[in-house]
């Protein structure tokens, strides 16, 4: 009994001295917005507008998570994404304008550590918030006007699967899953 509690005491200062707090900056790649902007293009050729050159940048996230348990930590999470895409109208020959589009989102988090270790861990992630997207459109041949609108819409990430190797405090991660952040997420995370 003696050994046991000797262990048990063992464990619990153990606990008390993992890291508590933990920030982490990362990119994605095909996230939803992406996706968005992919079907967008679909529905553009549909009805007749030609796009080109488009590009997707990001998502680049920052992340927070406090943990109230050494298995879970609750935070959030802030991610950021801006597609861009020439588009030239059926009767015309040449470039009519370009859409932008940028996306803010937000979203509370949790995060569910089941394996860890003092220079590898396991977990999960799970998100849920709201985008702000800003869509602009740049007209070239009507003397330069511009039309702008922005609205929010509900949007999530799911890491089913994440991996994080390194030092005690620095540590870089990978991440599958899908949502906001991408299906595949790559970066860093300090814990202190």
């Amino acid at each position: 009994m003696a050994v046991a509690a000797i262990m048990a005491i063992g464990n619990v200062q153990a606990q008390s001295d993992d890291p508590k707090h933990e920030v982490g900056i990362s990119i994605g790649a095909w996230s939803n917005s992406d996706i968005i902007d992919a079907f967008e293009t679909i529905g553009s050729a549909m009805v007749g507008v030609k796009t080109s050159d488009s590009e997707f940048f990001g998502p680049i996230s920052a992340e927070y998570f406090y943990h109230v348990k050494p298995w879970l930590g609750v935070g959030g999470i802030v991610a950021y994404g801006q597609s861009t895409q020439d588009f030239r109208y059926p009767t015309s020959s040449s470039k009519d304008g370009e859409f932008r589009n940028s996306y803010l989102t937000l979203m509370p988090a949790i995060k569910l550590d089941y394996l860890r270790k003092k220079n590898f861990g396991m977990y999960s992630k799970l998100a849920l918030g709201a985008t702000l997207r800003t869509e602009t459109t740049d007209y070239t041949t009507s003397g330069g006007k511009n039309d702008s609108d922005s609205e929010f819409h509900l949007n999530w990430q799911v890491s089913l699967l994440g991996i994080e190797a390194g030092g005690t405090c620095l540590r870089g991660f990978l991440e599958i899953g899908t949502g906001e952040q991408g299906i595949f997420v790559v970066g860093a995370r300090y814990k202190f």
